[in-house]
């Protein structure tokens, strides 16, 4: 049985490999907004029961985090999902197949992959929302995502053969 990778920080660029198309990436932060909203709305519409869903979906997926170190988080994912959903059981459910709708078409129309979520569920979401944030702040809309985040040296740019270029990954 193949290692299963073990932090974040490992995943990350095995993420960002995934993701080198820049249209699947657009596609990505369209769902991830989208998400963003129906999770707004269901703050609004349930302000009490929501919130308290997602704190208890926060806790349970810190366990499943741990856990998909060793395999895959299945039950941890279903509560997760679960919690939120019994809180706002229109919003939230739309959000999240309005979210994997649209990155499930950036993989299999341009990246022609298999989604990273299939093996490391609650590492993909982490990085989801990362890829997110930094497109938020203007980064990764086109070329290669391993490049501009410092993964990869530039084609024809300075590198020490032997030597990552992940000092400015991070």
């Amino acid at each position: 049985m193949p290692e299963r990778i073990q932090s974040l920080r490992e995943f990350w660029p095995y993420y960002l490999s995934e993701h080198s198309n820049p249209r699947s990436r657009a596609l990505h932060f369209v769902g991830t907004t989208g998400f963003m909203a129906s999770c707004v709305a269901s703050a609004v519409t349930s302000p009490i029961a929501f919130p308290a869903a997602v704190a208890g979906m926060l806790a349970i997926g810190k366990k499943g985090v741990e856990l998909e170190k060793k395999q895959r988080p299945f039950k941890h994912v279903l509560g997760m999902l679960a919690l939120p959903t019994l809180a706002s059981p229109v919003l939230f459910p739309a959000g999240v197949v309005f979210a994997y709708g649209c990155a499930w078409a950036g993989h299999f129309g341009f990246e022609k992959n298999r989604p990273a979520t299939f093996q490391y569920p609650l590492m993909s979401l982490a990085s989801d929302f990362k890829m997110w944030s930094h497109m938020a702040r203007g980064k990764l809309w086109s070329g290669d995502p391993l490049v501009e985040l410092g993964f990869v040296p530039e084609p024809g740019g300075p590198h020490v053969e032997g030597q990552p270029a992940v000092a400015a990954a991070e």
